[in-house]
């Protein structure tokens, strides 16, 4: 039967066979017993068909079980596949938080906040067609960073690394794609990893080293996220609020249920204690008639904690909070 429960074999047509099986070995165990209980010199009929209902039984409950672990894999492919894409969506908020940021920067300073991310958006893109054997693709997104200052250097390095692939030797190919995918897991860049992976294995399947690489990013996963439940340990212990929240906010799309709510109270703990340090840094604020510092600290408090009553007794005040803070005078 492995062919039947072989992983190349589709679904549906897995589960037509299955059901083929089971009703062939029904109809054959109903025909035994009609023909043992009707017609006498047929009768020692009847002790197969009772072992050929037994048999289709227990081939309907492994296929039944077949089915569910079939429908356990799908969901876990699904769930990483979804945690893929809840770590593209985090980068994303990060380029964008960094957009919002450039708004205000100088023209020097712009450069400073976008140069990384930009060359890391065109680098993986770069090497992601170079890794799918799409050279003609690759050599485009060159060709378009041609003649361009600020990318001469990139420019030079992604074409030394794509003429040292494509003169490469198959297993030289393998080595350079996995030494790429370590570097991506060394940064925690989890989705670009797992794309990475996925081209790997769609190229060269036969490849042991290329077999064990997406054992390797959930090894690489596992690990940083003990890490931070250390650094999150650590944190609260020496009541550190701010560093806390901000190893929450990152731990958080590595948690499961369980682990959620295992970390639900010192979790509320923390938040309980920056609502507080915010109400007091309010209080000072509009004691001292600083405006402006008191303006800062309810827009944080109604961002951070929109449901709590702190939140929405300053959110009826935020329009007074504005024009005082305007009338404000600029310092010189």
């Amino acid at each position: 039967m492995d062919f039947i429960i072989s992983p190349k074999q589709p679904s549906h047509r897995k589960g037509f066979l299955w059901l083929l099986i089971i009703t062939g070995l029904f109809l054959i165990a109903l025909a035994c017993y009609l023909l043992s209980h009707y017609v006498e010199i047929l009768s020692f009929l009847f002790f197969p068909a009772v072992l050929l209902f037994f048999a289709t039984g227990g081939v309907s409950i492994a296929a039944v079980l077949l089915f569910l672990n079939e429908i356990t894999n799908c969901l876990r492919h699904s769930n990483e596949k979804m945690d893929q894409a809840l770590e593209a969506l985090s980068r994303q908020q990060t380029l964008l938080l960094k957009i919002s940021q450039g708004v205000r920067a100088s023209d020097r300073a712009k450069e400073i906040i976008f140069r990384d991310s930009e060359q890391i958006e065109i680098g993986e893109a770069f090497l992601g067609k170079l890794h799918q054997h799409d050279f003609d693709a690759a050599m485009s997104i060159l060709e378009a960073m041609a003649g361009q200052a600020r990318y001469k250097e990139l420019e030079a390095r992604l074409r030394q690394m794509a003429e040292k692939y494509r003169t490469a030797t198959e297993e030289g190919r393998i080595t350079q794609i996995i030494n790429h995918i370590h570097s991506l897991l060394d940064q925690h860049l989890w989705a670009p990893a797992a794309a990475q992976i996925e081209h790997l294995l769609t190229l060269f399947s036969f490849s042991e080293r290329a077999r064990q690489m997406p054992a390797k990013l959930q090894e690489k996963k596992n690990q940083y996220k003990r890490k931070l439940l250390s650094d999150w340990d650590k944190a609260v212990r020496n009541k550190e609020t701010d560093r806390s929240l901000e190893i929450l906010k990152e731990l958080d799309m590595y948690l499961t249920p369980a682990e959620a709510l295992a970390l639900q109270e010192s979790a509320s703990s923390v938040f309980r204690t920056k609502l507080h340090n915010l109400g007091v840094e309010f209080q000072v604020a509009v004691t001292e008639k600083n405006w402006v510092s008191a303006l800062q600290a309810a827009r944080h408090i109604v961002n951070q904690f929109p449901n709590s009553r702190m939140a929405s007794e300053i959110r009826s005040k935020m329009d007074i909070l504005q024009d005082l803070a305007r009338q404000v005078p600029e310092p010189s």
